[in-house]
């Protein structure tokens, strides 16, 4: 029993992770009004515009802070806003030919990720459990594209998006390097307003043009604006007092989120696939739990030769 209770213990969410939970749910939800405005937009003037916007929000929130700008917040800023722009510009790229749940599963694969990205950057070697939430990743993927996607090759859609979880795993990884030693908001504005800028600077690069005005992308892009900005700035805040890999758990729900606005919006997703996206879901917690050794001790009660179970730590516990 006192082990059952260690175990929950270690699972409780603390303010900054219930923080991360809502944004989360907030996250999960943007991938169908992303692919509901790519059907009037390209996707790098929706991410310019999604998150100039969003910068726009944050010099209004934040503009005490801005007066102190110091080099450190703009480089800091800079590289985060470099990843979020190459993570939000392929997953944006990619919402254009496939369902908004397929790409919150595909995107999932970001978590497994984290880890393995600290080991080269930082040296820092990941468990067991890593590995092996890797490996049910990249099952679960081959089960949610189906044989034909084998066969004849995954879609620029589905590639993209793959290719994006690197990025957005780099992202992770900065914004807890960084966290405790910039402000906040200055960050947050900066690292906003850069990804906005290279949206809008790439376009000329991959031949895009402005679209026909639409309500549509307008709307979409102003509410997203708005819910980035308290997206990153939650993810900085939050991430001062929570590590990577605590953080990645509570993004693992992320996809779930997207799949049931998804489906509620009317994506059917095949009965193997949901098995494949169901597996990257395990996959991502899994690749997060840590193997404890449990100490045996003799009892101090019963027979002299008695020996109890006594947990040094509990049997799984979070990242």
């Amino acid at each position: 029993m006192v082990h059952f209770l260690s175990r929950i213990r270690s699972f409780s969410l603390s303010r900054q992770e219930l923080a991360l939970v809502v944004v989360t749910a907030i996250w999960g939800g943007t991938f169908l009004l992303v692919h509901i405005a790519m059907q009037h937009s390209g996707p790098m003037f929706f991410v310019g515009l999604r998150f100039v916007v969003a910068g726009l929000i944050g010099c209004v929130v934040f503009r005490r802070s801005l007066r102190g700008m110091t080099w450190a917040d703009v480089g800091a800023g800079a590289a985060i806003g470099v990843m979020i722009f190459f993570g939000y510009g392929l997953q944006t790229f990619g919402l254009q030919t496939i369902s908004s749940s397929t790409s919150a599963f595909l995107t999932a694969l970001y978590v497994p990720l984290v880890p393995l990205m600290q080991w080269v950057v930082f040296r820092k070697r990941p468990g067991i459990m890593t590995f092996v939430g890797v490996a049910l990743a990249f099952v679960g993927l081959i089960i949610l594209a189906g044989p034909d996607a084998w066969r004849v090759g995954l879609g620029a859609g589905e590639i993209a998006t793959l290719v994006s979880t690197l990025p957005i795993a780099g992202e992770v990884i900065l914004i807890s390097l960084f966290a405790g030693k910039v402000n906040l908001g200055r960050v947050t504005v900066v690292q906003l307003l850069v990804c906005g800028v290279l949206g809008f600077s790439a376009m000329p690069v991959v031949g895009e043009t402005i679209p026909s005005f639409s309500w549509v992308w307008l709307a979409a892009a102003i509410g997203m604006g708005a819910a980035s900005c308290v997206i990153q700035a939650t993810m900085n805040w939050a991430q001062k007092s929570v590590s990577p890999s605590r953080a990645t758990i509570i993004y693992a729900g992320e996809p779930v989120w997207g799949g049931i606005i998804g489906r509620l919006a009317g994506d059917r997703l095949p009965g193997l696939a949901v098995a494949g996206a169901a597996l990257i879901v395990i996959s991502v917690a899994i690749s997060e739990l840590k193997l404890a050794p449990r100490r045996r001790a003799v009892g101090e009660t019963g027979n002299a030769g008695a020996i109890r179970d006594e947990p040094a730590a509990p049997a799984l516990t979070s990242g």
